[in-house]
């Protein structure tokens, strides 16, 4: 899983500096930061919208599809800020043995 997460990373950083109309990633990094966000917040509504129907007895398929759109569009926004999969991650690892609640109150 973490290879193909760093596969796509790469991918996504060679791309970002390609032809704006070669490439969608570069053509996302050429449009700027609120259309990343843009596509992440659609992607996001997406999958919402996809696990709602899996709710009420639609096939998983769509929400597989949709959430790896969103996870795309959100690689895509962490590499505009040169953050990396790998650091997502070890902040996911770090959450281990931590009590989602204890690290809510944790924040303040």
């Amino acid at each position: 899983m973490t290879d193909t997460l760093s596969k796509l990373a790469e991918l996504i950083e060679q791309r970002k500096h390609a032809s704006p109309e070669s490439s969608y990633v570069a053509k996302l990094q050429h449009s700027g930061l609120n259309k990343i966000l843009e596509k992440v917040g659609e992607e996001a509504i997406e999958t919402i919208l996809a696990a709602r129907d899996v709710e009420h007895g639609a096939s998983k398929d769509k929400l597989i599809y949709e959430t790896a759109d969103l996870w795309f569009h959100t690689l895509v926004m962490l590499a505009q800020f040169d953050c990396t999969p790998s650091q997502v991650l070890i902040e996911l690892e770090r959450r281990f043995g931590v009590s989602g609640l204890q690290e809510k109150a944790a924040r303040g």
